[in-house]
């Protein structure tokens, strides 16, 4: 029998610049999902990437005096390198600049949309956000600005193809309503009925080639370069070869696309207006995150506040860095970021929550296995209430993390933990000298269920910790004691 198939995708990550914090918690929080679906036994296919046209690259590749495809392919490496050091497990990246798997199906896509009458070449007058990549309308300004930028548009005359979002407005604003595609959060969703309600208009899906060389040609005019977002979107499908073939047909639909709030318009409009022109089954979920501070402010490169996630992951470990962005960065807003918030957390829960109950428990375990060695191997807790607490919890962890609550769903997981640094201060087993383990029964029941509870934390944190899990599974062999996290 065929596995169950879950196509996953982060969006694909901006090259004007390396990676900072918040594009590493997207990864985080899709990773835990991947991680968790191929538990449940399904056949997961784990897409991220690079989006490498446009203007913005173009703009920053001059100003580190590269070409454009040297300064992508830097950068590009350095997204990769970042999946690696954050233990992501991904199992596919994909590349707008790949001429073999991305441009083909870009450049058909263009004339399957052309084809159905839905993109038409036109003159246009209309405002143009350098930041957003996109024209973009008075409705998206605050006093003038972009309202995600702080910028004023430029106002920009040119001849350009479009593609008529406008026919499929209606559309578009139901099948959100009726959660046919699911925005999480409920929020989010609102946000886009309201917008999609003022009515969409046509998008340019073009720019003149004499001022954009850096993008892929349109098809049957080589006076236009594809606009970067009609590029970038169709990376869910090129990742798949294209929409006929038989990797196509397996995975697509994705079962939920990962997006930073800023992108989800596109998301929400425009893909969703593409594959409905197309006549492609549509995603199931779209999660949108929020963005992380820099103690209270917005991370810019003039503030000089940018979290590197590489030199955290070098300072306190993979497993550091995901458990501080899950548990206490909101899923789905925004979240703050100092130094002395990652390291009170890191010391309260990491190093004195999971690593002394492990070295605790293990150590005590070491020394009655002398007299019985199944120590290490309970087949079950002998007592009913943990039981009843380990399976609650369980049960909680599974419906929190249907939900996309990851902080929930790691705060479960430490109230076992506690659960577990109670039970074991109320019984303190190490009273009992070395010498009479083996006529100890209750304290050798007290350690051979904390040591069973221990395997069963280590399960429960594979989606989220993965090495920590892996350390812990190796040291309940019974051979070395190590710390999982030493204090700071």
């Amino acid at each position: 029998m065929d596995k169950k198939k879950f196509y996953i995708t982060t969006s694909i990550a901006y090259t004007n610049a390396p990676p900072h914090i918040g594009y590493a918690l997207e990864l985080i929080q899709a990773d835990v999902i991947a991680r968790y679906h191929k538990l449940l036994g399904e056949d997961v296919l784990f897409l991220t990437g690079t989006d490498e046209h446009g203007a913005k690259v173009v703009k920053a590749a001059q100003e580190s005096g590269k070409e454009p495809k040297e300064f992508t392919d830097e950068i590009s490496d350095k997204f990769k390198e970042l999946t690696k050091v954050l233990n992501i497990s991904s199992n596919d990246f994909i590349r707008t600049t790949d001429q073999k798997r991305h441009w083909p199906t870009v450049q058909k896509v263009w004339s399957k949309l052309k084809e159905n009458g839905d993109i038409e070449k036109k003159q246009y007058k209309g405002l143009y956000c350098v930041g957003c990549e996109a024209f973009i309308t008075k409705k998206d300004l605050i006093e003038g600005k972009c309202k995600i930028h702080q910028q004023e548009p430029e106002v920009i005359e040119e001849e350009n193809w479009f593609f008529k979002l406008s026919n499929y407005s209606k559309q578009i604003e139901e099948l959100i309503e009726k959660d046919e595609v699911k925005i999480v959060p409920e929020g989010r969703k609102n946000e886009m009925l309201s917008f999609i309600r003022q009515g969409l208009e046509d998008v340019s899906f073009s720019r003149p080639r004499k001022d954009l060389k850096w993008g892929i040609p349109v098809p049957d005019d080589d006076t236009q370069t594809i606009y970067v977002w009609a590029d970038a979107l169709i990376n869910y499908i090129s990742a798949l070869g294209s929409f006929e073939n038989e990797k196509f047909k397996k995975y697509w639909p994705a079962d939920i696309h990962f997006v930073g709030k800023d992108i989800l318009r596109f998301h929400a409009t425009i893909w969703l207006g593409m594959l409905l022109s197309l006549k492609l089954p549509l995603p199931k979920n779209i999660f949108v995150h929020g963005f992380i501070t820099s103690d209270g402010q917005k991370m810019s490169k003039s503030l000089g506040n940018i979290i590197d996630p590489f030199e955290l992951v070098k300072k306190y470990g993979a497993d550091a860095v995901r458990y501080f962005l899950l548990r206490e960065i909101p899923p789905s807003e925004d979240g703050d970021f100092t130094y002395e918030k990652f390291e009170q957390r890191y010391n309260a829960d990491l190093a004195n929550g999971i690593g002394n109950l492990v070295a605790r428990v293990l150590h005590l375990a070491l020394e009655i296995s002398i007299v019985d060695k199944q120590i290490f191997h309970p087949q079950k807790i002998t007592r009913d209430d943990l039981k009843l607490v380990a399976e609650r919890i369980k049960n909680n962890l599974d419906k929190s993390l249907d939900n996309f609550e990851f902080n929930e769903t790691v705060i479960y997981i430490w109230d076992l933990i506690s659960y577990c640094d109670k039970y074991l201060e109320e019984k303190h087993p190490w009273n009992a000298s070395p010498n009479e383990w083996e006529k100890d029964i209750e304290s050798k029941g007290v350690v051979r269920d904390l040591v069973f509870l221990i395997n069963e934390i280590a399960k429960l944190l594979r989606p989220f910790l993965p090495e920590t899990a892996e350390k812990i599974f190796e040291q309940l062999k019974g051979e070395k004691i190590a710390p999982l996290f030493p204090r700071i």
